[in-house]
């Protein structure tokens, strides 16, 4: 048997261990019923695993309910990036305890799973909508999206800046610094002698 068997193996164990995976509260089998699907009300006790944005949160004397711009979940079941303008309609999650409307606040991405519980009516502008109503037994919140800019607001020269400009000290700098601007101090000539 040859070296390279083992070795591929190896690679091919690693590069699927670093695959993006489901955070444990949020594993198992769950029904692919859509939140339009169970808006008729057909889909009760089905388990689901549904997320998207949180367009409301209403903390109650027992639960808190999140109302959801449904999302598509991603490889991790998370809500994919609403930037694409799709969604999957909207649904009502209700879990026992309270949820702080400050920290589970509008635009927040959630996931959760449980069993679907018929459908409540509220209005949205004046249209009545019919969420379809999850018994969530797990809320999942995730963390801000870090937004990464290739580069910060602002006009970009790339012979201007940093480094650059009239008083750069070539490729190592002035003074230690590393592209930094050299630092011209000029002094004021002496006062004259006191007059006599």
């Amino acid at each position: 048997m040859s070296l390279y068997r083992p070795l591929t193996l190896v690679a091919a164990i690693a590069v699927l261990g670093g695959c993006a995976t489901i955070p444990q509260p949020l594993q198992g089998n769950y029904a692919s019923v859509s939140t339009t699907g169970a808006q008729d009300g057909g889909a009760g006790g089905t388990q689901v695993r549904w997320g998207g944005e949180i367009i409301k949160t209403e903390p109650g004397p027992q639960e808190t309910c999140f109302y959801v711009l449904s999302r598509p979940l991603d490889s991790q079941a998370r809500p994919t990036s609403g930037n694409a303008g799709e969604n999957a309609g909207r649904f009502v999650a209700c879990h026992t305890g309270f949820y702080d409307p400050e920290v589970f606040t509008r635009g927040r991405e959630l996931t959760v799973t449980g069993t679907l519980h018929g459908t409540v009516s509220r209005k949205v502008g004046d249209y009545d909508y019919a969420y379809p109503r999850v018994e969530a037994n797990v809320v999942y919140l995730w963390p801000k999206r870090q937004r990464y800019d290739a580069y910060p607001p602002g006009y970009y020269d790339p012979f201007w800046g940093p480094g650059f400009g009239p008083y750069w000290g070539g490729p190592w700098g002035y003074g230690g610094y590393w592209g930094g601007p050299r630092v011209i101090v000029v002094r004021p000539p002496p006062p004259p002698p006191p007059k006599r």
